[in-house]
């Protein structure tokens, strides 16, 4: 007779402690109750169908991960046809299948690309066959020698005045395209940045639609030296990608593919700039960013889903008299690093979801010629989208030692997706590089102060600059922290202090440039605090609105709390040097964060239940929804390639000369 499983849920009594509302938590974490909905149709689909199975991922080489990977993004395209999904659907589904492919590239960056950098006729001609996926396409900006410093590319299109066509070439070993995703082995088609030359004169860096393979067999085009870079950090992750590498041999292009919305070359050569704003490029980069942001609390929120779940399974130490040991998510220690974290995947999806709001308002602006609001819009999701992913990179390792032991295995889902994550603080723009933008911003909202310019959005504050140089913190009790606006004033005395502090010294140096370079690190602690700032008055914001949902808003305020103190706590250096606060304001402040972790602690599982991930999602053994962590343990070590047979390959060559004492000289034995 068959046994009956019978599944427990062995978190059922910490979901009991829950003080709020979860489904309504659910829709306040997706956005909507549309979104919730639509997102989990999408995962549950993914979830239920055994194609797209991804347990076996870090056991797999790697041609047999890149060919599953392919077998997947096909099955998801047939999908997507099959039950007539709108675009929204589609690239949640594509989400939830949770695997770095060319599809990513291809409706992430290429149709964007020429969306934003094409003219009408250019995208009547390629967007139906992107869309339709009868071309399939890659970004290829960065080179072997450039990634960063892109007007340092030097990936040449010379134009051919005789023959109406553009040269593409590859003048250097270091202009080679270096890093695409999707190029290595799929592509057909790339947006090239090439350096654009006409009549020997170079007018910088534009973009180009280049075939790159034959539509017929796959074979690259002529002139064209295409392949993978190699293997990747971590066990499968982001070696389901083929990220490639790309030469040109003098490869002809027609004039008509080069992007022209912005600039076009004439018939006779001639370079010229259209009508149509610049600017208009800063509006992509800003809905990039402001993706990734987004992607930053989704993955920060899943490590810590596990984390929080495991912790709360998992016991050790304290056991009184041979009753139960402690569940480890009662320690102080445990909570003082794992529930920064988690008010840190709330506090981002708010500021995400901020972002959101702000791209619509910047596109909408730059339409009208209105360009008031794109500098600070342009620094804001810079610095964000730094902060954001440097966070989510150390948090997951976080959640990885929070997990102890067990987190270092790859069924634990960590470090995979850690290894997933961490290119994410290099590409579209590496962190360091982009909060020394924010700080150039910042040092120029400084020095225009005096000319009465009213600085605009997250940069408003320093209006009241006279203000914040010489306030001090309310603060003689505990629960003075509780107060939203305390906080905010802290921490924009804190960052204006900085910054102003940043600005006198490099004042002091005739030579600008030579100024930013001296204090440099400084100008990278002024670009933090004023993020950091964003993201604490983004999370109060959203606590001003309507937030429906029995007990929601009250555990909401508690976690805006808890991120806001524990920054306080990790940088008290600023905001005692700056003298913001004095040590005394800053001992209530680490005695209110002690009894916040209090708070948060009953309701930690319910509110990463909130984030309504499928155990498929996760794919994680210590952070199943129903807590059976051990036996899962256990079934998915037997999984494992060498568990296949019980005396392992190479034992009678290696092993068994050792154990019978016959290491007879090699040369002798060969």
């Amino acid at each position: 007779m068959g046994e009956m499983v019978v599944r427990v849920d062995h978190l059922a009594e910490e979901r009991r402690k829950a003080q709020f509302d979860v489904s309504a938590m659910k829709v306040a974490w997706a956005g909507s109750r549309r979104e919730l909905e639509i997102s989990d149709r999408m995962a549950r689909i993914v979830a239920s169908d055994p194609v797209f199975r991804k347990d076996n991922r870090a056991m797999l080489g790697r041609k047999e991960l890149f060919k599953n990977t392919l077998k997947k993004a096909e099955h998801a395209w047939r999908r997507i046809i099959e039950l007539h999904l709108t675009e929204e659907e589609a690239s949640k589904l594509r989400a939830a299948v949770d695997e770095p492919c060319y599809m990513d590239l291809h409706w992430g960056m290429f149709i964007p690309a020429i969306k934003g950098q094409g003219t009408d006729e250019q995208q009547k001609k390629w967007l139906p066959l992107a869309k339709k996926m009868q071309i399939i396409g890659c970004y290829a900006q960065t080179e072997l020698g450039h990634g960063s410093n892109v007007q340092g590319l030097e990936t040449s299109a010379t134009f051919d005045l005789k023959s109406d066509e553009f040269v593409i070439h590859s003048p250097t070993l270091s202009s080679s395209k270096w890093w695409p995703g999707g190029l290595g082995k799929i592509s057909t088609h790339a947006v090239v940045y090439a350096r654009l030359i006409t009549n020997g004169e170079d007018h910088g860096v534009h973009g180009f639609i280049v075939q790159l393979r034959s539509l017929d067999d796959h074979s690259p085009l002529p002139g064209i030296t295409i392949g993978d870079i190699g293997t990747k950090f971590g066990n499968g992750a982001y070696n389901t990608m083929d990220n490639g590498v790309l030469q040109f041999d003098n490869v002809r292009i027609p004039r008509d593919q080069m992007l022209m919305r912005i600039s076009q070359v004439t018939r006779d050569g001639k370079y010229m700039v259209s009508n149509v704003p610049r600017h208009l490029v800063y509006g992509t980069m800003v809905f990039v960013r402001q993706s990734i942001v987004q992607d930053a609390s989704i993955a920060l929120s899943r490590a810590v889903c596990i984390a929080v779940r495991y912790s709360a399974v998992r016991r050790q130490f304290g056991s009184q008299k041979g009753g139960l040991e402690s569940q480890v998510i009662d320690y102080k220690t445990q909570q003082s690093r794992l529930l920064p974290l988690l008010a840190s995947a709330y506090a981002f999806r708010f500021v995400g979801e901020w972002l959101k709001w702000l791209y619509t308002d910047v596109t909408q602006r730059l339409q009208a010629n209105d360009f008031s609001t794109l500098p600070e819009a342009h620094a804001c999701t810079a610095g964000l989208k730094s902060l954001t992913t440097s966070v989510t990179a150390n948090g997951i390792e976080e959640c990885r030692k929070l997990c102890g032991g067990h987190g270092y295995l790859c069924s634990s889902g960590l470090p995979e997706l850690f290894a997933v994550y961490v290119p994410t603080c290099t590409y579209e723009g590496d962190n360091n590089v982009m909060l020394l933008q924010v700080a150039r911003f910042l040092m120029k909202t400084v020095s225009s102060l005096a000319s009465g310019k009213p600085p605009v959005g997250t940069a408003s504050y320093f209006a009241r600059a006279q203000h914040l140089m010489q306030c001090n913190c309310e603060v003689h009790n505990a629960d003075d922290w509780l107060k939203p606006s305390v906080i905010l004033e802290a921490f924009e005395a804190r960052a204006a202090r900085m910054a102003i502090a940043c600005a006198k010294n490099i004042s002091k140096i005739s030579d600008l440039e030579e100024g930013f370079s001296e204090f440099s690190i400084d100008l990278v602690d002024v670009a933090v605090a004023h993020c950091q700032l964003i993201v604490v008055s983004k999370f109060i914001e959203k606590l001003k609105q309507d937030i429906p949902g029995n007990g929601v808003k009250e555990v909401l305020q508690v976690l805006c709390c808890v991120y806001a103190l524990s920054l306080l706590h990790k940088h008290s250096g600023d905001f005692l040097s700056t003298g913001c606060i004095n040590p005394k304001q800053a001992s209530l402040a680490n005695e209110q964060l002690r009894s916040l972790y209090s708070q948060v602690r009953p309701n930690a599982v319910a509110l990463v239940d909130s984030f309504n991930y499928t155990d498929h999602y996760l794919n994680s053994t210590l952070g199943r929804y129903d807590g059976n962590v051990y036996p899962t343990l256990y079934e998915e070590a037997w999984k494992d390639p060498l568990n296949d047979t019980v005396v392992p390959d190479g034992y009678q060559e290696y092993i068994r000369p050792l154990l019978k004492q016959q290491l007879t000289s090699r040369a002798t034995r060969l």
